[in-house]
């Protein structure tokens, strides 16, 4: 895989969401699948530094 294509694979558009009160990422499906999530799993994000970790919630 050329260094370009990979770059661009990590690169996403961040999307307002319906309502206009909050935004939406695309992940790429092979990441989804990597780490087992599923559709309308629940998921936490926080803010890490200059940027966001999503991880899996638990209840």
């Amino acid at each position: 895989m050329s260094r370009r294509i990979f770059e661009e694979e990590h690169i996403r558009s961040l999307s307002k969401g319906a309502g206009g009160s909050s935004y939406s990422i695309v992940l790429p499906k092979h990441l989804v699948r990597e780490l087992k999530w599923r559709e309308k799993q629940k998921l936490e994000v926080r803010k890490h530094g200059e940027g966001i970790l999503i991880t899996d919630w638990k209840e």
